[in-house]
């Protein structure tokens, strides 16, 4: 399937003329899951990929840039006759956080439900999962892990030929994990399949001191989008405030094994471009996207990840 990454908010808790507060949407196959939902998601969904109609909607935590967009894109689904239930996942406190917004969006008529989550457990897809770790920050507060189920190796078909295996429908049984009757005997899978091939995976932080988790959840990942809000000159103002500098989400990433690393949440006194480089010192392969960027995750044996500048706006009319 399908699997990029659109950034329509990757400021820090103040929002600026081309920043807009924490807002990621991970697009696998048709799914399409929201993380984080700060001050004018909707708005920034209107700007560029049209007024997404998510699945689900992830909160990292509870600190009002994460969440301040809810209401109105709850509101702006009942007006525009969302049908579809949506189902909103965070840390513990998300029923009692949604009981003070109800007096915001007031009344839906589209279902919604809200999950809390315990650290380590995930939510169930087809074809994947999304896993919760803790991080490290002022108030409980979780990442998230999208992890694809392991892929079934490649199928020598010669091989299977040669032990009778000829129809279709058999081949796709064994790529299944199936055994199959053929030329008088059974042919197991494990005769004819390499080995199986991981899933893709995108891990993404929210606000965070350097984490242990961090790094565990984000080994080998694909794409790891890391909170990078200081310098590292002011590294004892990351540690009082719970956030990272672009150096230690870099050292991170490169201790992980991680192919990228989108580093976000920049505090609006530094120049990004000046935070970027602090991290390529360390990780080479490190991006600050802007808003409206999107990365794209092929398969691994299509090629890497690859950033798309402003690849969530429409083109410009001619004229």
């Amino acid at each position: 399937m399908d699997l990029d990454v659109v950034f329509l908010g990757t400021g820090g808790s103040v929002p600026t003329a081309r920043r807009a507060t924490a807002c990621v949407l991970a697009r696998l196959g048709g799914d399409r899951l929201l993380f984080d939902c700060g001050e004018g998601s909707q708005r920034q969904m209107q700007r560029s990929t049209g007024l997404v109609q998510v699945d689900e909607i992830y909160l990292t935590h509870f600190h009002a840039d994460h969440y301040l967009g809810i209401p109105g894109l709850l509101k702006t689904y009942d007006l525009t006759d969302r049908q579809t239930p949506l189902r909103v996942i965070g840390p513990p406190g998300l029923r009692d956080l949604f009981g003070s917004l109800r007096r915001i969006f007031g009344r839906i008529s589209y279902e919604l439900d809200l999950v809390e989550l315990e650290e380590g457990e995930a939510i169930g897809h087809d074809g994947y999962e999304v896993r919760s770790f803790p991080v490290e920050h002022r108030m409980r507060a979780y990442g998230y892990a999208v992890v694809e189920d392991a892929r079934p190796g490649h199928l020598d078909a010669e091989r299977a030929a040669e032990l009778g295996v000829t129809h279709g429908p058999d081949l796709g049984r064994l790529q299944s994990g199936e055994e199959v009757t053929a030329g008088g005997g059974v042919v197991r899978p494990e005769q004819v399949m390499g080995e199986a091939r991981s899933g893709r995976k995108v891990v993404l932080t929210g606000d965070t001191a350097p984490a242990e988790m961090t790094g565990v959840a984000a080994h080998a990942a694909q794409l790891l989008v890391h909170d990078a809000s200081f310098a590292d000159e002011e590294a004892d103002r990351a540690a009082e405030t719970g956030h990272s500098t672009a150096r230690q989400a870099a050292e991170l990433a490169r201790e992980a094994g991680v192919e990228m690393l989108a580093l976000v949440h920049a505090s609006t006194r530094y120049d990004v471009r000046d935070l970027l480089a602090e991290a390529r010192e360390v990780m080479p392969a490190a991006i600050a996207p802007r808003d409206f960027d999107i990365v794209e995750i092929p398969f691994p044996e299509r090629g890497a990840p690859h950033l798309i500048e402003r690849g969530a706006r429409p083109p410009r009319p001619p004229g």
